[in-house]
């Protein structure tokens, strides 16, 4: 399985069209995505958990910086997912997609 190309706009477009389970879904494929380069983040049965679901974004933020984005911020990658969220699966998106264009 390879990183899957996909437009940043349409991640928020069919996120509000489907009230968040798009979003849902396309955290838990970019999820696996990143578990495959290497990023260790745990199942995403606790995005519904209420407390794990904070710590499951850290360690998706923190998988994020360290096998895709590769700058070791994962601390202010959650920030910035935990403040601006809308920016957040745009951003990762558009790095993905940059990701996926080298491989």
């Amino acid at each position: 399985m390879k990183i899957k190309r996909r437009h940043p706009a349409w991640v928020i477009v069919l996120s509000i069209i489907t009230c968040g389970i798009y979003l849902i879904y396309w955290f838990v494929k970019t999820k696996n995505e990143m578990n495959l380069l290497g990023a260790n983040i745990p199942s995403a049965w606790l995005i519904i958990v209420p407390i794990g679901n904070i710590y499951w974004l850290y360690r998706y933020c923190e998988g994020f910086s360290d096998y895709v984005k590769k700058d070791r911020m994962g601390v202010v990658w959650f920030l910035v997912a935990v403040t601006v969220f809308p920016l957040l699966p745009i951003v990762l998106q558009v790095e993905l997609n940059k990701f996926a264009k080298k491989l």
